[in-house]
């Protein structure tokens, strides 16, 4: 069964009840936290690559696939790992979009102080070239949030698969998102600075900070659906992580024209109030599987869950 028409705002999504559907297991790589996945359609499977780590919290990129979106086989070695000064303490937060057979995947490079956004290319999902970091030195993507210090900082990334006035783009961010063009999909030129796309709303539940979520669904009606996630200051922990959404015109690709004003989902279970940070729901994957559409989250940075919309459904409405 083919997608059908999406329209904003996508859903309305409910929890998977037998979340979560990947824990941290044994004494390897992935034996303390498993979450932040990304998701993509292959020869009628879904696949996650998601982000996992040992007690060191230094952060590898795992491959998991599906039959049915739910139960899953992990691969028992990552298939990204830390080889490069600006990764030193992790690969972190994947987003993958498939382009003319090539994989691109998005990623955190993390040294410790400084987080970059970097990029790595692969036909395989397993044998991967690194770009290194593809934004600027002194990018911020807390400037407009907290004020322009001077550092380097970067995450989140989603590129639309499909060229748009002969670019690519790359939609970024933590703090507050922004938009990058590419004519290669390598080489990646941002928006200033100074001039984000979407920032927190005072008072709301992402006053704290605004992030890229998963890569864009493209509706009949020429808008790109960009999940996405926002913070506040938590009422007993230091953050409350909730999901939204917001959309763009494919005729107007670099300004927002709506966004929910309330989130689609929320820290409800126990997995999602306590962890390594607790009371959080972070998306990073989204996929239409056979009938429904899926997205996959992170609980707490600690384990791994799904939440289903399906349109055939009338109690999905």
């Amino acid at each position: 069964m083919s997608a059908p028409s999406p329209r904003f705002p996508l859903g309305p999504f409910r929890p998977y009840p037998d979340n979560p559907i990947l824990r941290p297991r044994g004494n390897s790589w992935e034996s303390a936290n498993l979450y932040n996945p990304a998701a993509i359609v292959e020869d009628d499977q879904v696949l996650l690559l998601y982000r996992a780590h040992a007690e060191d919290i230094i952060s590898h990129v795992g491959l998991a696939r599906s039959s049915d979106g739910y139960h899953f086989e992990r691969e028992p070695a990552p298939i990204l790992s830390p080889e490069h000064p600006w990764e030193s303490r992790g690969c972190e937060d994947p987003r993958v979009s498939k382009i003319n057979g090539t994989y691109y995947l998005t990623y955190t490079g993390y040294d410790g102080t400084t987080a970059q956004l970097c990029l790595a290319t692969s036909t395989d999902l397993h044998d991967w070239t690194k770009h290194g970091p593809i934004l600027p030195t002194g990018f911020d993507t807390f400037a407009p949030v907290d004020g322009d210090h001077g550092r380097t900082w970067s995450k989140a990334g989603v590129i639309h698969p499909q060229p748009i006035d002969g670019l690519y783009y790359l939609y970024f961010g933590e703090g507050a998102i922004f938009y990058a063009t590419s004519p290669d999909l390598l080489h990646w030129t941002p928006c200033p600075q100074d001039q984000p796309i979407h920032v927190p709303t005072p008072g709301t539940w992402n006053e704290r900070l605004v992030e890229i979520g998963a890569p864009p669904v493209v509706t009949d009606d020429g808008l790109l659906i960009f999940m996405i996630n926002g913070a506040r200051a938590g009422e007993s922990t230091r953050v409350d992580y909730r999901c939204g959404q917001f959309a763009i015109a494919l005729n107007d690709p670099t300004t927002v024209i709506a966004a929910m004003t309330v989130p689609w989902l929320r820290p409800q279970t126990a997995e999602e109030l306590h962890g390594l940070v607790s009371n959080v729901t972070f998306v990073e994957g989204l996929v239409w599987f056979r009938d429904r559409w899926l997205a996959y989250y992170g609980q707490s940075d600690t384990t791994l869950a799904v939440a289903e919309y399906r349109p055939d459904r009338d109690d999905y409405r």
